[in-house]
């Protein structure tokens, strides 16, 4: 771990952004593991846990706030842990794992660097069964796969489909990413697939940062300039990964 002393600021930060958006911060995570040489049995482990940590914090934040909306996530929540508990079950080669990670991350990139506004409301339009378990279902499941919690891909659909407000939204983000990671931890448990390799102390670093970014992100700021840095990081592991599999292919 002595070569990798970098990563505890840097995974202190991820989760201080991350969880001031209702975000666990695993595409974050993945981004900073994908610099050094790690397994992706490691890798999608370590997101996991620290996700559900991070994301829980920020969802016991957002729920003292009063953000919280229960029939907005409950139903997501509901189609999207069992797939993503079958994602953790399911094993992927090196370089299939490689190319969908970097197209998750991408999408987390995409997302931290755009602000999508939602309609200025206080009710809730949500959305029919008919259009949540799709989404759940499918979100969930490439969740399990990689090892994060899809709240990159729930939140600025929820905005832009006017289901909830960006508060509402980060609360069911973090509710909806911490079904997720225990469920896809549980597959990967039942695989025996549960692997930390030398990275226990970033748990430390990243509850403190989500400690922080969770009472910031439900009380006060939202750290633009903070999320499009971060966005710049997640594209630059992104093309790395695509490049490293290029010259290998």
């Amino acid at each position: 771990m002595r070569e990798l002393w970098w990563l505890i600021p840097a995974f202190f930060m991820i989760a201080l952004v991350y969880a001031s958006v209702g975000h666990g911060g695993a595409s974050g995570y993945l981004a900073a593991l994908s610099f050094v040489v790690v397994r992706p049995d490691e890798m999608a482990t370590t997101a996991l846990t620290l996700n559900l940590f991070v994301a829980g914090m920020a969802l016991m934040s957002f729920v003292r706030a009063g953000h919280f909306i229960s029939r907005l996530t409950w139903p997501f929540v509901i189609s999207s842990a069992p797939c993503a508990l079958l994602g953790g079950l399911t094993v992927v080669p090196v370089r299939m794992y490689s190319w969908l990670l970097a197209a998750a991350l991408s999408v987390a990139a995409i997302r931290l660097m755009t602000d999508v506004s939602a309609p200025r409301r206080e009710y809730v339009k949500a959305p029919g069964l008919a259009i949540v378990l799709p989404i759940g279902g499918g979100v969930g499941w490439l969740s399990g796969l990689v090892g994060i919690g899809g709240g990159v891909f729930l939140s600025p659909l929820m905005l832009l489909l006017g289901w909830a407000t960006p508060k509402q939204a980060a609360a069911s983000s973090a509710g909806f990413i911490v079904a997720n990671s225990a469920a896809a931890l549980v597959g990967r448990w039942a695989r025996q697939g549960i692997q930390y390799g030398p990275f226990w102390p970033l748990l430390i670093a990243a509850l403190a940062g989500g400690i922080i970014g969770a009472r910031l992100g439900a009380n006060h700021f939202s750290g633009k300039a903070l999320k499009r840095l971060l966005a710049v990081i997640l594209l630059i592991a992104a093309v790395k990964l695509l490049l490293h599999q290029g010259i290998h292919t």
